[in-house]
């Protein structure tokens, strides 16, 4: 049941279609303001960004370290990192967690290789005490090619095959995922058409992922909101 919103929530988009998904009306039920700032366009002022309760930073198909083509990365390093040092509540989801341990610190590199579709994770001791419990067994959907090294501090809680390093926490209130968690399977096609280059020079077939995406993404939703639900309950509001 939805609630007057009480706090605010404020998440940096890179791409129209790589929204909040599901995590959208997890807020709003959750008694959040929900609003959007896109990347390149919109000022990152200390008021909206610094003085929000959550700050969710979305995926894009841009590197976290390309600030010389795509200078505003660079603000928004710096307003992560601001975040980061108030210990305020962060969530981070591809580009966005890379934008996490760059501003923490940790290097992100081009991988060299993709990691497209979805496929489950592996959850190390303390992602299995973290809310990614609520993910054993559950395939996600993965859509990288870099990665990131885990920032010194941090807890590195999950982990595939090709891409050691998947999740990671920086206290109660800092929490980065490489794979997207938010992203709603009942809107995939706007995915395979906003990346269908990516995908043909990654061969990867898209009927894949659309079949993939209806028979995980209801289960996954699922899981999904107890992963949200759980973070959210954990925050520490405080700082």
């Amino acid at each position: 049941m939805s609630t007057a919103p009480t706090r605010t929530a404020v998440a940096l988009r890179h791409l129209a279609f790589e929204d909040l998904g599901i995590l959208g009306p997890i807020l709003e039920r959750r008694g959040y303001r929900v609003s959007y700032l896109d990347a390149g366009v919109d000022a990152l002022d200390g008021d909206t960004v610094q003085g929000a309760d959550l700050l969710v930073v979305l995926g894009g198909p841009v590197g976290a370290y390309e600030t010389g083509t795509y200078p505003y990365l660079a603000g928004e390093t710096e307003a992560v990192a601001r975040r980061l040092e108030a210990g305020a509540p962060t969530l981070g989801v591809c580009l966005g967690a890379q934008l996490m341990a760059l501003a923490a610190g940790a290097d992100v590199t081009a991988a060299g290789r993709k990691e497209i579709g979805y496929a489950p994770l592996g959850l190390t001791a303390a992602g299995e005490a973290s809310p990614l419990k609520h993910l054993a067994g559950s395939p996600v959907l993965h859509w990288h090619g870099d990665e990131f090294a885990i920032p010194e501090g941090a807890e590195r809680l999950a982990e595939t095959p090709d891409f050691p390093n998947q999740a990671f926490s920086l206290g109660a209130n800092a929490l980065g995922l490489q794979f997207h968690l938010e992203a709603d399977h009942t809107r995939i096609e706007q995915w395979l058409i906003g990346h269908a280059n990516e995908l043909a020079a990654a061969e990867v077939d898209p009927r894949t992922v659309r079949a993939d995406a209806a028979a995980y993404g209801p289960a996954l939703a699922e899981a999904a909101e107890a992963v949200f639900g759980a973070w959210l309950d954990g925050l520490d509001e405080r700082g």
